[in-house]
């Protein structure tokens, strides 16, 4: 079994819109915005961080022109239009706590072309350590009252298995930035979490024990529930789009595959039978076919299915060493190892890819980029980035072809989920 684990494990972490269409230039013409601070008695180290994710969150859509600048006001005082006159946009915020202990943000955004107000609203959270989803949530809301593309991952919860200390590893859900983390499954080696729904009220996960098994936890009612166990190893990395299907990877006579488990008939659906290492299976094509990490050339590479077909088709005609792969529509992510260097680091790369042309983009440049995920709507990936003995996160824009890296202070990320 041990044999087996550590063969899956260096498998998997070494290893809406049209994405082909050319990348959005950037040409100087997105719109100004400013943004005062008008908060009077709160913490200090809050306010600056709130400040310092509402720029964050601004230059991530990649919509906009943001002056970086913290400007003070009060929440009742005029625009000072001579000031803000090379701008199209003024956010304004105030932090506050209310007589029931809950953090507040009142937040009003105006035009400074027409002086118009665009948003004028109150936003609360009950607890405190969550107040970046208050950021993300104005500029969200910003971003669509303009009509600009969704960007509704600012506002998703990411969840990630840390490791704490060897055979130790917790599960953490966290906002795309890290600012806020919070452990939610602690103790012993718990790995490979995996959202069950698109609410992100429940996720799977699998604890390494006498035989790995699998969990469904519901961060809301605060619940557990036993799914599966198996030998060998088990590992659920995706979920059918109304969530009653499951691709699991598993070894119960010591030959990991690529399962399909049925959460209302509790059935399982071998998807691939070749003797050697099939891991890390993807719904694609609307959840007809399958795309998973194969070693039938000798090396990890992608390949997909039909599901109840015996036909094997190859995906990805690049690199001797690709793997981890997320799937979108009918678009594949991977990460493709790209040197061999048997005594020091390698340099793995994220590259696009589509199950049905030719196309093919690179998407980094250098370092260790792994675990590739995309987002709900397939306008952003999120994968892990190494570095040293760190790690953190990256986020792509694939249309703007941006990149930001989010690192985690303390411990080392095993995989995500978003």
């Amino acid at each position: 079994m041990k044999r087996v684990l550590i063969v899956f494990v260096l498998a998997v972490t070494l290893f809406a819109a049209d994405m082909t269409l050319e990348i959005v230039k950037d040409v100087g013409s997105k719109p100004k915005i400013a943004i005062e601070d008008a908060t009077l008695d709160v913490d200090g180290n809050i306010d600056r961080k709130f400040f310092r994710l509402l720029i964050g969150d601004l230059e991530v859509t990649a919509h906009f022109n943001v002056d970086q600048k913290r400007n003070l006001a009060s929440m009742d005082s005029s625009i000072d239009y001579v000031k803000y006159k090379s701008k199209d946009y003024l956010l304004r915020y105030r932090l506050f706590f209310d007589d029931f202990g809950k953090l507040n943000v009142e937040a009003k955004i105006f035009s400074i072309k027409d002086g118009n107000t665009i948003i004028a609203k109150l936003y609360r959270i009950s607890d405190k350590d969550r107040f970046p989803f208050l950021a993300h949530k104005i500029i969200y809301d910003l971003n669509n009252a303009l009509h600009f593309p969704d960007v509704s991952f600012l506002k998703s919860f990411v969840v990630f298995a840390k490791y704490t200390k060897p055979k130790h590893a917790d599960i953490v859900i966290s906002d795309y930035t890290l600012t806020y983390q919070k452990v939610v499954v602690h103790g012993g080696l718990n790995l490979f979490p995996k959202w069950a729904d698109k609410e992100q009220r429940r996720f799977y996960y699998t604890k390494i024990g006498d035989k790995p098994t699998l969990y469904l936890v519901d961060i809301y009612k605060g619940t557990q529930q036993k799914i599966l166990q198996s030998e060998g190893m088990l590992v659920c990395s995706d979920v059918s789009e109304d969530g009653r299907k499951l691709l699991l990877t598993m070894a119960p006579q010591m030959q990991p595959d690529i399962y399909e488990y049925n959460t209302w008939t509790k059935t399982l659906n071998r998807i691939t039978t070749y003797p050697g290492i099939d891991v890390n299976g993807n719904y694609v094509e609307n959840e007809q076919r399958v795309v998973f990490v194969s070693d039938r050339l000798g090396y990890p590479t992608i390949f997909a299915k039909n599901i109840g077909s015996r036909a094997v088709e190859r995906v990805v005609y690049h690199g001797r060493n690709n793997s981890a792969c997320s799937t979108f529509g009918d678009y594949v992510v991977y990460s493709s190892r790209e040197t061999d260097n048997a005594f020091g680091s390698n340099t793995f790369n994220l590259y696009l890819t589509s199950t049905t042309s030719d196309y093919i983009r690179k998407l980094t440049a250098n370092g260790v980029n792994i675990f590739p995920r995309f987002s709900t709507d397939g306008e952003t990936i999120l994968f892990i980035k190494e570095y040293g003995r760190q790690s953190g996160l990256g986020l792509i824009r694939l249309k703007y072809n941006k990149s930001y890296i989010y690192p985690l202070r303390v411990g080392k990320i095993q995989s995500i989920d978003w």
